[in-house]
């Protein structure tokens, strides 16, 4: 990550988490599974601080992506090569995030995943048969999932929402004029519709997605996004500016104001999202257990 054109607060945010030393069990437990983490695999500047708090956002389906979405820095394998693949799934994966989750005593566990379109399910059976393992063999009250879209298969979404989740996240991620240079392969509608269903389906699990400012969109183009998720009923929101995570990704556009994630944050409260994390390090899962309980507020670009 280039910090050199960096405004001046975030400089000071990223180089107080990277001086963090006490990350060191949180890696062990990771490391004696070889387990992925979203944190390391897209190089997050927050990656330290998570882990100093014995947390971590578990990814699932290995470590690589067959979609390439020019933001992100999970590593990008053809969908030819997957299915090439002898062994493209590890079977075991649910049961080491359980031991991970339990080793960690973890009250608030987080999965995400790579997008798997080469897998007919898109992954979601071993999504939740790893939330069966942490249900049954852990003592984690809240488990919350941020996936894929699926490719659109319908049942997935379903079988996901319905495999005793409390939180099922799906990003947005951009504005739907930059779906086409930011998500290629992705459709805006089709996440909001994956929302939409979750919503209608299961009203008792809470629904989350966010966005990443600073991609080439401008302030309209963030509110209208927001009223989009208001009127598909999303209940908790994070709102973060895009840091390229190496040269190979797209270009930061604009740092956005901190004065603006406050006016993001209050646009979206006051049309009805319960929640709104906003703030320039704010990334989708970071934070999430007492994102859930209402306790972020905004101080120079981070939690409290």
């Amino acid at each position: 990550m280039d910090n050199k054109r960096l405004p001046g607060y975030l400089r000071k945010e990223i180089l107080k988490i990277k001086t963090r030393k006490d990350i060191f069990e949180t890696a062990k437990v990771i490391r004696e599974k070889e387990l992925n983490t979203v944190c390391s695999s897209s190089r997050c500047p927050n990656l330290n601080l998570c882990y100093s708090n014995k947390t971590a956002t578990f990814l699932m389906l290995g470590d690589k992506c067959t979609r390439k979405c020019p933001f992100c820095n999970i590593d990008y394998i053809d969908y030819q090569s997957y299915v090439n693949t002898t062994s493209t799934v590890d079977v075991f994966e649910p049961r080491k995030i359980a031991y991970a989750v339990k080793s960690l005593d973890l009250r608030h566990a987080v999965i995400t995943m790579v997008t798997r379109d080469d897998l007919e399910d898109g992954g979601a059976g071993v999504l939740v048969r790893a939330v069966k393992e942490i249900r049954e063999k852990t003592d984690c009250k809240i488990v919350e999932v941020l996936t894929s879209d699926f490719n659109g298969n319908e049942k997935s979404v379903t079988d996901v929402s319905c495999s005793g989740i409390n939180i099922f996240g799906h990003n947005i991620e951009t504005v739907e004029r930059l779906y086409k240079t930011v998500r290629p392969l992705s459709s805006y509608r089709r996440s909001l519709y994956l929302l939409k269903k979750v919503k209608i389906e299961r009203p008792d699990v809470a629904l989350k997605s966010g966005i990443m400012v600073g991609l080439g969109e401008d302030d309209s183009e963030v509110f209208q996004t927001i009223d989009d998720l208001i009127n598909i009923g999303v209940d908790f929101m994070t709102i973060g500016q895009y840091l390229r995570p190496s040269l190979k990704n797209i270009p930061v556009h604009r740092f956005v104001d901190l004065e603006r994630f406050i006016d993001y944050k209050n646009y979206a409260e006051k049309g009805g999202i319960r929640n709104v994390f906003s703030a320039p390090l704010v990334r989708s899962s970071f934070g999430a257990e007492k994102f859930f309980k209402h306790s972020y507020t905004i101080n120079r670009g981070m939690p409290s």
